[in-house]
């Protein structure tokens, strides 16, 4: 997930400063043993904020530092994540995190966002404790498959959560998740849903599996693929999936961002050859920065060879540190020419973050170089595929 913040107005309150103070302490620091000093002062604090809901001093610091000191704002925002995702210190005894487990999926049709049943949770909690995780580990996994819209919401709710879970973890009991009340769930061609669980081992032993002599992360993730992924496919049918590497919640989370991008530009290509019938080869993309006060997004419009109407669009999102600077277009035409589209565009004029006016969607950069609504031609705009992948 992407670290942007938007400056807000007023003054830091003194929780704010005394992060603030303790996160550059931490940033300037020449030592590991000074590191251990600020660490363990910055963790305290943060734990006492959390324990109080007050999401509003976490990011004022954090504001206040994304403009002011860059290297403070990624000390005090690994440290609020950690402490969050870690149930802020409630389990002294024992090593816990929260983890998610993303999967990448697209269909046509409606992605689901579903309970998953007793006997598939004990297929997953098998595959993730045989490839996942370290030998021994407690786990608890949640029986529902979260769209990105029904996650918690902000630092203080994660870590609400993340107490709930890990308590089940130290159990080694799966979670029930009770629906009634959740936020709707937008739809999107592309789009990814979490798998939710929590590992608890002995304080300073490993939580997973690539953290044994004879583990990796690659072995990891591809067993993870075919074993998780054949219990997590039936969940989502009518979809084309890919599993991203479960890990710590907000590390797993940034990877399925960056995952993402390629992904929907990949379904997006899968997905007009199915509607339209007809090959990658036969589109045209058009590539085009948008910008806010900064560069915020790239947009991809796709055309039919020969034709200027847009009929589907992508973002491709900024991420992390990336910026103006970051050669993102020459990514995205790699990914494009991967899924057989060699017809590509790339315009420099900087658009603007501009939407449509009746139905909120983003609006794409066309051949003739101006932004158009994504609109299917009239033939096809309802038309069922055959297949979807």
């Amino acid at each position: 997930m992407k670290r942007t913040r938007l400056k807000r107005r007023g003054g830091l309150g003194r929780t704010a400063e005394q992060l603030v103070r303790l996160a550059t302490g931490l940033a300037e620091s020449g030592s590991r043993v000074e590191d251990r000093y600020w660490e363990q002062q910055l963790a305290t604090l943060i734990d006492h904020t959390l324990a109080d809901n007050d999401e509003e001093v976490l990011n004022a610091a954090l504001d206040h530092l994304y403009s002011a000191d860059s290297r403070a704002y990624d000390e005090l925002a690994d440290s609020i994540e950690s402490r969050a995702e870690c149930a802020a210190g409630a389990f002294p005894e024992h090593d816990v995190v929260l983890i998610a487990a993303p999967v990448l999926a697209w269909s046509r049709y409606r992605i689901a966002a579903t309970g998953i049943s007793p006997a598939v949770l004990a297929n997953l909690r098998v595959h993730l404790q045989a490839h996942v995780l370290a030998k021994g580990a407690h786990l608890s996994v949640a029986d529902f498959l979260f769209s990105p819209d029904q996650l918690p919401q902000g630092y203080c709710s994660t870590a609400e959560f993340a107490k709930v879970i890990c308590g089940a973890a130290q159990d080694n009991l799966d979670l029930h998740i009770e629906t009634e009340g959740m936020p709707e769930t937008a739809q999107f061609l592309s789009d990814t849903r979490y798998l939710l669980a929590a590992v608890a081992v002995p304080r300073g032993t490993p939580l997973f599996r690539w953290q044994e002599a004879d583990g990796s992360r690659d072995t990891a993730l591809e067993q993870w693929r075919a074993q998780g992924g054949a219990c997590l496919t039936p969940l989502l049918p009518g979809c084309a999936v890919d599993l991203v590497l479960p890990e710590s919640y907000f590390a797993a989370s940034r990877a399925a961002d960056k995952d993402s991008r390629p992904y929907s530009v990949r379904a997006s290509v899968a997905y007009l050859g199915t509607t339209l019938e007809t090959p990658a080869a036969n589109l045209r993309a058009v590539i085009a920065p948008f910008w806010e006060r900064n560069l915020e997004e790239y947009r991809i419009g796709f055309t039919t060879r020969g034709q200027d109407a847009v009929v589907h669009g992508v973002v491709w999102p900024l991420l992390g540190a990336e910026d103006e600077t970051t050669d993102c277009p020459a990514q995205i035409e790699a990914v494009l020419r991967e899924s057989g589209v060699n017809d590509i565009v790339v315009l420099d004029h900087q658009f603007p973050m501009e939407y449509c006016d009746d139905c909120g969607a983003p609006l794409y950069p066309s051949p003739e170089g101006e932004i158009a609504h994504a609109e299917m031609p009239e033939d096809h705009a309802e038309q069922i595929p055959r297949h979807l992948h």
